[in-house]
């Protein structure tokens, strides 16, 4: 059997189905765009699902929700279908993660595809880009898979690859120091299978870098090998219950955007003039001596502006998630979930409106974004 190749046609195409890219494509297609999603595996959540971090957060800063929108109402079904509990969010918390929402991996891995379908998202799994080129109405995407080579003619690309790898591919500008923090690889070591959800544990992997094929392939063995060295320690005290299928990762590239958010915008809580969406999170740097985080001064809260989401010097392209254009110590900090759902719910707006009216999201009225954000549930900056 031969090759099949398939082409398309869209408004929008997202690539990367994790934290950032479910929310893009459903808010482009819920607002009217003809939206593809192309994921690598063969389910969506990322680090929350493959990764194992299954608890969200933050989406509420000094006694009031700042984040809401899609990923909220995913986040809400999941722990209401799961018979689990939601943070007061009225009470400021003695340690930040105590408001942290913990979920089901698995049915918010359901409840993301069923989301997706119903808005007419049209799914790519087991695919990615192999090559992207500007053409005359926006991008052509060229992307493969298991039997499959797929051509996607669209206008609008959002980038949702966590090291902005399609960016990387168009040769745009991105940002990456030498070290970066380490993944980790979650698993559970237990004397007997206990029912239902337990806390699972974290190892660090120093290095881990999802930038390719072959980096994710070393993080994923160099972590598996520390955990089976773990397992042996224990053998007769102890079973492996569970191990996550991958390495969760936390830093790789970002982009350098038309707007850079420095450490100091972030905690200074400074107010963007084109900001879409808050953000909110200690400064969480994670090194190999450990982690320790510096929370934000009582009554801060960040803003993430449209243009830290746009490559600097690009057209009809966007960024979600952790690659967002940022310093590094800002990055540590905006990295964390909830706000990778925000930004991808900007992006999902600002791409559908631009494919829309034919022009570039940065050429979108911005009160345009804000009030579709608004009307899917988003609580905007200065709404």
């Amino acid at each position: 059997m031969g090759i099949e190749t398939v082409a398309t046609e869209a408004d929008v195409v997202v690539v990367g189905g994790g934290t950032a890219g479910v929310i893009a494509a459903i808010q482009a297609a819920r607002a009217g765009a003809s939206t593809v999603l192309v994921e690598r595996s063969s389910l969506l959540g990322g680090t929350m699902t493959a990764g194992g971090v299954a608890f969200p957060g933050l989406f509420d800063a000094w006694g009031r929700q700042i984040i809401a929108g899609i990923g909220w109402e995913l986040v809400r079904e999941a722990v209401a279908l799961d018979g689990g509990a939601l943070p007061d969010f009225t009470v400021v918390p003695a340690r930040h993660w105590q408001n942290q929402v913990h979920i089901n991996p698995y049915l918010y891995a359901l409840l993301a595809e069923e989301a997706c379908l119903a808005a007419g998202v049209r799914i790519a799994y087991y695919e990615f880009p192999t090559a992207v080129r500007a053409a005359v109405a926006g991008w052509r995407l060229e992307t493969a898979g298991p039997g499959l080579r797929r051509r996607v003619d669209c206008r609008q690309l959002v980038d949702c690859t966590g090291g902005a790898a399609v960016v990387g591919m168009l040769n745009l500008p991105r940002l990456r120091e030498e070290e970066t923090q380490p993944g980790s690889l979650l698993y559970k070591l237990g004397g007997a299978p206990a029912p239902g959800r337990s806390q699972l544990e974290a190892l660090y992997v120093h290095g881990a870098d999802s930038s390719t094929a072959a980096t994710m392939t070393e993080a994923n063995l160099a972590g598996r090998r520390t955990l089976l060295e773990r397992v042996r320690q224990q053998a007769g005290k102890a079973r492996l219950l569970h191990m996550q299928p991958e390495v969760a990762h936390r830093e790789s590239h970002r982009i350098e955007g038309e707007t850079v958010i420095t450490h100091g915008d972030y905690t200074s809580g400074r107010v963007f003039e084109d900001a879409v969406c808050y953000a909110f999170y200690p400064v969480d740097l994670h090194t190999r001596t450990g982690v320790k985080p510096k929370p934000l001064t009582p009554g801060t809260v960040p803003t993430i502006p449209l243009r830290a989401l746009v490559p600097r010097g690009s057209r009809n392209l966007l960024v979600a998630g952790r690659c967002v254009s940022s310093d590094r110590l800002a990055n540590s900090g905006l990295r964390v979930q909830a706000s990778c759902m925000a930004m991808g719910q900007a992006a999902g707006a600002a791409a559908a409106l631009a494919a829309r009216s034919r022009t570039t999201p940065l050429e979108v009225p911005l009160g345009e974004i804000r009030d579709l954000l608004a009307g899917h549930g988003a609580i905007v900056p200065g709404g």
